[in-house]
């Protein structure tokens, strides 16, 4: 099975903790040379040096953007891939606060479109040519199990992630002539900061303790547990390599079999 990414060049959105820094780590490992893109600049240039260096041309490096900003998204990502042409493009962002679907402000639903398919799509639009001179490109996109099954209280992240798997599945079959494949990965209950922030705030609203909601969480998965960053990071990384070069449009939950759609 090839999975060497040596010679390629991945872009990782979200790299600064969580399921992001995971797969940067996972990339990292596979050989391919790891640009880092989040806001906490801190974050990334620690994580850059610490970045697994398989061999000797082997180069790390970060960028310091809010994704909220696609003008200042675009700019970077233009420097980045006038250094170096993009072959790997991890989008991934985090999610918006929770709540009912009937109360949120329109405002919620511009600002969670703009971070993430307008942030995406200026991405994409700006790697594609080194993508297609190369004859390689691989483009995967981190959402939620949420475009499978909506998830109750999540209701403008339901919304946009929906909108994201569109966008992926519509971009999935015009890229893949040039050797690009465009895919999705649906993390279930993963140990992130996301996953705290949720517990915290259902926490507040029931008066239950946030442990006493994690075990009742993680029981209402198969595998009776919650997923680690390093588990979601290894099937975005295998989606990246030679081997999944016929792997397209597809969304793969990455959730211990909590979800319940066949498709």
């Amino acid at each position: 099975m090839d999975l060497n990414l040596r010679g390629r060049h991945a872009l990782v959105c979200g790299a600064s903790q969580g399921i992001g820094r995971a797969a940067a780590v996972e990339l990292a490992e596979l050989g391919a040379d790891v640009t880092l893109l989040a806001r906490s600049a801190e974050r990334l240039a620690s994580l850059a040096d610490s970045l697994p260096r398989t061999h000797a041309a082997q180069r790390h490096a970060w960028r310091s953007v809010d994704m909220l900003d696609t003008d200042a998204l675009k700019a970077q990502a233009s420097g980045i891939v006038e250094a170096s042409p993009v072959h790997i493009l991890i989008n991934n962002t985090g999610g918006p606060p929770g709540g009912p679907i009937h109360s949120a402000a329109a405002a919620a639903f511009e600002e969670t479109f703009r971070q993430h398919v307008l942030a995406a799509h200026a991405l994409v639009q700006t790697v594609l040519p080194g993508m297609r001179d190369s004859a390689y490109g691989r483009v995967v996109n981190v959402i939620s199990t949420s475009v499978k099954e909506p998830i109750p209280g999540l209701g403008v992240s339901n919304t946009v992630r929906a909108a994201m798997a569109a966008w992926a599945k519509t971009m999935a079959g015009e890229l893949a002539v040039d050797g690009i494949t465009v895919n999705n990965v649906l993390p279930g209950y993963t140990r992130t900061g996301r996953l705290d922030g949720l517990l915290s705030v259902q926490a507040q609203k029931t008066g239950r303790s946030e442990q006493e909601l994690a075990q009742e969480m993680a029981a209402s998965v198969p595998a009776r547990r919650f997923g680690e960053p390093g588990e979601v990071a290894a099937v975005i990384a295998f989606l990246c390599t030679p081997a999944a070069a016929y792997v397209n449009g597809v969304s793969i939950a990455v959730d211990g079999g909590r979800t319940k759609a066949l498709s």
